[in-house]
């Protein structure tokens, strides 16, 4: 069937793209970080909202390996749990914004009217930029874990969304789906047997390249303090924190961004290896 070698062709584009040296390169990055901030209660001695009473020392004064923050905290906790948090987050905000945007496309491919109006509001979520859209959401229900999951969602509902209903209107106009349709399967089946298997494909692509994005929007909510509530760590709230020492203390922001870029990094390379994957 067509089809399905369509999909064995590009699910070995995927594999090769991610045994491929940026691909690799990508795995291990994000693969050691989130294993940090799995292990942080193990790894880390302390508690990450503990205060010592000794304030800004240096890596590896009085017990503390990468030292303490402004308020005596231990920085190796406050990044690994802040690890650990930054993850759970994305890892809930883009599932969930992948399976609404992938409804809203569902809906969208229904019929025109409804096309219309879900395309419109792909367009009212793409007007606002992200850090307006995280103020508007924290002014109604205030700072915390939920809102930082809110808008990561809503930032990505539009790019999932487009890129499934993209893919089903290609794909049901294929030989295949209209030979399904001539040899009498109902619409439902056409959809859900021959065209979305082969229209999400694109979507692990969109997936990986979501995760990068959504580790910038809690790191620029969480350091304006709009995301997660202080004392909860996250690495935006840890380098916010750091900003006012940078001069006399480098290391307290060196930390924390370090592990954000190597998230980021991470992710980033994942997207482009599954990328350049499934167009060879």
């Amino acid at each position: 069937m067509p089809s399905t070698l369509a999909r064995l062709r590009t699910h070995h584009g995927y594999l090769g793209g991610l045994l491929s040296a940026r691909g690799l390169t990508g795995l291990a990055l994000v693969g050691v970080i989130g294993l940090l901030g799995l292990l942080a209660p193990v790894l880390a001695d302390a508690a990450p909202t503990d205060q010592s009473g000794q304030a800004l020392l240096g890596p590896g004064a009085d017990g503390h390996l990468l030292g303490t923050d402004d308020v005596g905290r231990d920085l190796l906790s406050r990044v690994l749990h802040g690890i650990r948090n930054d993850l759970a987050i994305i890892l809930v905000a883009v599932p969930v914004a992948a399976v609404a945007g992938g409804l809203l496309a569902l809906l969208a491919t229904a019929s025109r009217p409804a096309d219309v109006v879900v395309q419109r509001v792909f367009d009212l979520l793409l007007a606002f930029p992200g850090l307006i859209l995280a103020l508007a959401v924290t002014a109604v229900i205030g700072p915390g874990f939920l809102p930082v999951i809110i808008v990561i969602a809503l930032a990505e509902i539009p790019g999932f969304g487009r890129v499934l209903r993209s893919g089903v209107l290609v794909q049901r106009e294929r030989e295949y789906a209209v030979a399904a349709r001539v040899g009498g399967a109902s619409r439902a089946r056409v959809l859900l047997r021959h065209v979305l298997p082969n229209a999400v494909d694109p979507l692990v692509v969109q997936l990986a390249v979501s995760l990068p994005i959504a580790v910038f929007i809690e790191g620029a909510m969480s350091f304006l303090g709009v995301g997660v509530r202080p004392p909860e760590p996250t690495l935006g709230s840890v380098l916010s924190q750091a900003m006012p020492y940078l001069a006399g203390h480098p290391w307290f922001a060196a930390v924390p961004l370090i592990a954000v870029t190597g998230l980021v990094l991470g992710f980033t390379l994942i997207a482009e290896a599954l990328n350049k994957g499934v167009r060879r």
